[in-house]
């Protein structure tokens, strides 16, 4: 794109959030105030590439945790009318750092549930997709592992990156985390049947000889009110601050594919 006024680099990154029928409140990136003059988001302001790292995963080089905080929608709430899924992922500070998107159509949706197939599209303060989830549709039963849970990567969109494969196991949460070449790296468990006594869910992030926890998926207690009538989550992630940034790229996509099998209900 060109360079143009403020006002058509507004348009134009609006454009782009309208595209996935999401414009985030927080999203003040240019303000047309006097000619040849933008204000900018300080945390909209683009990392320096940084080799071996994917375009636009520079902040995750920085962080060693993540919150992600599902957008309430009232129509869902009020009518039980599911609708695409919008997150916003925050830094420790609270501040947000990507927006998320899921895209589907209306038929999967109140037809399929938490089994629907989806593509997420994840997108920097700037809004340019820089990570896509793909997950397909698979039935899903503790009991018969025929259609066990997977889920891709990209970043950029159309480079993969890994994929996070569901175990098989009656009783447990368990999953695979892979690289690009499907080999597994890390592993995630989660308590039994996904559910805990505790006002947080948390799926452990270990080694690959489950000797040793890395870090952890954290489904975080939003209020009696909120859960009993949305379906809007939140979650933290955690994972070391040198892991390689694309399985932190990953590990929020694994984020995702757990609050669709555990947490995403039709109230």
């Amino acid at each position: 794109m060109k360079t143009g006024s403020p006002v058509t680099l507004t348009n134009h990154i609006r454009g782009l959030f309208l595209r996935f029928g999401f414009i985030p409140s927080g999203l003040l990136l240019f303000q047309a105030t006097r000619p040849k003059q933008v204000h900018m988001n300080m945390y909209a302001v683009p990392s320096p590439g940084i080799p071996g790292c994917p375009p636009g995963l520079e902040y995750l080089t920085q962080v060693d945790q993540l919150l992600m905080k599902q957008k309430v929608e009232l129509v869902e709430a009020l009518v039980g009318f599911e609708s695409n899924n919008k997150y916003e992922i925050r830094n420790v500070m609270g501040q947000n750092v990507f927006y998320a998107v899921e895209e589907n159509d209306c038929l999967s949706r109140q037809c399929c549930g938490p089994l629907r197939s989806f593509t997420i599209h994840v997108l920097d303060n700037f809004g340019q997709e820089i990570i896509t989830v793909t997950r397909p549709l698979k039935c899903m039963s503790c009991f018969f592992p025929c259609c066990l849970q997977e889920l891709e990567v990209q970043s950029p969109p159309g480079n993969t990156v890994g994929y996070v494969i569901q175990q098989w196991h009656p009783f447990f949460p368990k999953f695979i985390v892979a690289n690009e070449h499907n080999e597994p790296v890390l592993k995630i468990h989660g308590p039994f049947c996904g559910w805990s006594c505790l006002p947080d869910v948390d799926f452990e992030i270990l080694t690959m000889d489950e000797v040793t926890k890395i870090g952890k998926i954290s489904k975080q207690w939003t209020g009696l009110l909120r859960e009993a009538f949305t379906d809007s989550d939140n979650f933290g992630i955690q994972f070391p601050l040198d892991l390689d940034v694309r399985m932190k790229a990953v590990m929020i996509g694994a984020c995702f594919l757990i609050d669709f099998m555990f947490f995403e209900t039709t109230n």
